[in-house]
């Protein structure tokens, strides 16, 4: 028998992602196992754990919480201290700490994992049919969250007690639903509704069996889900996804689509292993896949609709016991195969979360919505991946990816990012996390606002950053600049420094690639003082001379940068109506590599004759332009001139269709154009003047637009490849980072990556956060939130500090 001097008690704090994900559950049955007594809670900086017996046994107790965690948890750090023997044989979970918050992180949202279900179509399971079963080691987080720790109590599942049995299970060690905070079974809620106009409402399994039958029939339906509400409606019915496009004013922009499970994916898209497994991991995102132009027999049709003109599909799998219930079970009359599942909003404003605003503001989308009482707390939106090279590229970091943290390879001050006004999301900083934002949208709309200060705060919240910094970007007009601006003047808890100082919170400004190049940079794990040579490739960026850049080259780090190459400026007509029309673009393009304006070339016969008449006059004589280096602008030009698009519906539309068009044709494409490079008063400037002319000449020729395509996208992968060993025989830098929404295009990406190494460069590429504008503000806490940097990392061109 022990006795107390063989005796030893230990207080044990594991820091990471430990709440929401079993991790309680887990220790008690490890330290019972080991017959250990103590107790496990949860704490503000994740799980705290006391716990007594023999010095072996406790080693190998500590021993053993990396390795045998459960999957979704992520250990950062281990904490062990000698405490006082207190004596005792029980083991046992107690309540959670409410001390001042500290530091832990919460999980993202979690797929309805494989046990619940089975329980979802098992009849002997109390969780039959029910659409929100969920355990330990599944279901929605992040987006219930109103507070730590990640308890009952701080969810918005607080207001739905539990019923006896739910109870047991909660309380009872060896269930799998011990200790799970979002358990509920169909006596405990929430309960599902469907609402349609003029009729009664209809709830639990009979508001399924209407909705599949409504679905069935062609209508569009609001569907409440994890983080917001979805437009569903049959992706095999040409009407249905027709009357949707028209209802949400969607013009050519794709729509993403579910299905049940991956042999029905398989039917539809080509899926390769790497991209099956991106389709069923735990975060089940939007991945962009190749459609199949002869499906087996059997398969499910997909209306042209869904995607007009485009040769990929984005395709997820159903994540919730909801969708599984509206592809039906065994037993259910037939339902659709495919559904169309796009957010739940009016075009420009974010998804809907709150069940008044969607019975309001979608109205005039659906035919009815299925609902239930289980309040969002944030909205979060779908992520959307693709792959390139093998590797996957985030497009939108959302749903199942946000709030987890990115290390960074240096401490930062505690900060808030702001991002952009483009596919905004922001990042919240300490120490060596940052935190990115699930996505919040186009800061061109009053809603879009509210929801961002709505998930500022959450994120806040649940990270506990202070800030005493926020960073936005230098461009005079985004409306993230403003706020930031405002933030900065206005006392308030959420945005001061030290409470002790009582100050406001500092500003920083950015410089837009610099901040794009950083972000890989961080991402990355590259380390302050070490310099890159980056390509920082978008649509639209505030320079630091007031043109509009975005083909710029770059040698940075995180204190500064210095603008050694860029393409060529050309007149941006008209601003954003050039945007909008790739075929004026293209006219500049012309115009400025001296190339006349030719009826037959598309572009030209694109435009009407009192078009053409102001673009000439415009691009003469400068009048409504402003410079711009934009690559971004050059792909919508060449997709203009080569014939594939001359006016857009969505941002970046043309340069997709143009990747589309190359893909097919890149492999063997024996001779690609080639840009001009000379040295300049700027730096080095890539001129486009050679390669629009033999655009032009193989348009003329009847050249089709995939070849034109293809020798395009290698031409601006060898502008690439050159310019980085320009760089490197005069300053010896071997490392290129690729930033900017242009590198969302995986055939440029995957072209620039293999070129790259293999003469012998190290690539920074994104993997963990987007390179368009969704992922600027990683960037920007990096540059301006270093601890280390007296100038915080805000620079202008020759590298001086500017607030």
């Amino acid at each position: 028998m022990l006795t107390e001097r063989d005796r030893h008690r230990r207080r044990v704090v594991v820091h990471g992602l430990v709440q929401g994900v079993g991790f309680r559950p887990f220790v008690y049955a490890l330290a019972r196992e080991a017959g250990l007594s103590g107790q496990v809670h949860n704490c503000s900086d994740g799980v705290e754990v006391e716990v007594e017996g023999p010095t072996p046994a406790l080693e190998a107790f500590v021993a053993s919480l990396r390795p045998r965690a459960p999957s979704m948890a992520r250990i950062v750090a281990i904490d062990v201290t000698e405490v006082e023997v207190r004596g005792g044989s029980e083991f046992e979970i107690g309540l959670s700490d409410s001390a001042p918050p500290g530091r832990t992180l919460v999980s993202p949202d979690i797929a309805t994992c494989p046990d619940c279900l089975s329980e979802l179509a098992d009849p002997a399971s109390r969780y039959y049919r029910h659409p929100f079963v969920s355990c330990t080691n599944c279901g929605p987080r992040f987006t219930v969250v109103r507070g730590l720790p990640y308890d009952r109590p701080n969810t918005t599942m607080a207001d739905l007690p539990l019923c006896a049995p739910c109870s047991a299970a909660y309380a009872e060690p060896g269930d799998r639903r011990f200790h799970a905070q979002t358990i509920a079974c169909p006596q405990c809620g929430p309960v599902l509704s469907l609402v349609r106009p003029g009729l009664a409402d209809v709830t639990g399994q009979d508001a399924v069996a209407e909705s599949r039958r409504l679905l069935s029939a062609g209508a569009v339906l609001a569907v409440k889900g994890i983080g917001g509400y979805h437009l569903a409606c049959d992706a095999s019915a040409e009407q249905a996804v027709a009357t949707l496009r028209k209802r949400k004013g969607r013009g050519d922009k794709p729509f993403a689509v579910m299905v049940a499970d991956l042999p029905t994916a398989r039917q539809i898209v080509h899926v390769s292993p790497a991209e099956a497994g991106l389709l069923a991991d735990h975060r089940r995102p939007v991945v962009l896949l190749d459609q199949r132009r002869q499906r087996p027999p059997g398969a499910p049709a997909v209306s042209a609709s869904v995607a007009p003109g485009r040769t990929e599909l984005g395709v997820m799998l159903a994540y919730t016991g909801l969708h599984h219930l509206l592809f039906g079970l065994s037993g259910d009359q037939p339902s659709p195969r495919v559904l169309v599942m796009t957010s739940g909003n009016l075009a420009g404003e974010p998804i809907v979360i709150d069940d008044g605003a969607a019975r309001e503001r979608l109205v005039a989308l659906v035919d009815a919505w299925l609902v239930h009482d289980r309040p969002i707390r944030i909205p979060c939106d779908d992520s959307v991946v693709r792959m390139a090279g093998g590797i996957e590229l985030p497009v939108r970091r959302s749903r199942g990816f946000a709030p987890m943290p990115i290390s960074l390879p240096f401490a930062v001050r505690p900060a808030l990012a702001v991002g952009g006004d483009l596919k905004n999301t922001f990042c919240l900083a300490e120490g060596h996390y940052a935190w990115m934002s699930a996505h919040v949208g186009d800061m061109d709309d009053w809603a879009t606002l509210q929801a961002f200060d709505a998930a500022v705060e959450q994120l806040a919240t649940i990270t506990s950053v202070r800030p005493e910094l926020v960073v936005a970007d230098r461009h005079p007009g985004y409306r993230s600049t403003a706020w930031a601006r405002r933030a900065t003047r206005s006392p308030s808890p959420l945005h001061r420094g030290p409470a002790e100082q009582g100050a406001h919170p500092q500003l920083g400004l950015v410089q837009h690639h610099h901040a794009h190049v950083a972000a890989a940079m961080a991402e990355n794990g590259h380390p302050p003082g070490e310099p890159v040579v980056g390509f920082a490739f978008d649509g639209t960026g505030y320079g630091n001379d007031g043109a509009v850049w975005g083909g710029e080259v770059l040698v940075a780090d995180y204190d500064a940068f210095e603008r050694i190459g860029h393409l060529r400026y050309v007149r941006l007509p008209g601003g954003d109506a050039a945007v909008r029309n790739p075929c004026r673009m293209a006219l500049s393009h012309l115009h400025s590599a001296r190339i006349g304006w030719d009826p037959a070339i598309p572009s030209v016969a694109a435009c009407r004759p009192e078009e053409l008449t102001v673009l000439e006059r415009q691009v003469r004589t400068g009048l409504g332009c402003s410079p711009t280096s934009s690559m971004g602008r050059l792909f919508d030009a060449v997709s203009s001139l080569a014939g594939v698009c001359h006016r857009i519906d969505y941002e970046a539309e043309a340069a997709m269709l143009f990747e589309a068009a190359a893909r097919p044709a890149i492999d063997g494409c024996p001779d690609p154009y080639a840009f001009s490079v000379v040295s300049g008063v700027e730096g080095l400037l890539a001129d486009p003047a050679p390669v629009l002319a033999a655009v032009v000449a193989d348009v003329l020729a009847g050249v089709g637009a995939a070849r034109i395509a293809a020798r395009f996208h290698l031409a601006v992968a060898g502008l690439v490849l050159d310019l980085a060993e320009h760089v490197r025989a005069r300053r010896g830098l071997d490392t290129v980072a690729l930033s900017g929404g242009v590198f969302l295009n995986a055939a440029l990406t995957t072209l620039c990556v293999k070129g790259l190494q293999q003469r012998g460069f190290r690539v920074l590429r994104h993997r963990l956060v987007p390179p368009s504008d969704a992922g600027i503000a990683l960037g920007q806490i990096a540059v301006a939130a270093r601890r280390d940097s007296s100038s915080h990392g805000i620079t202008t061109t020759e590298g001086r500090a500017d607030d």
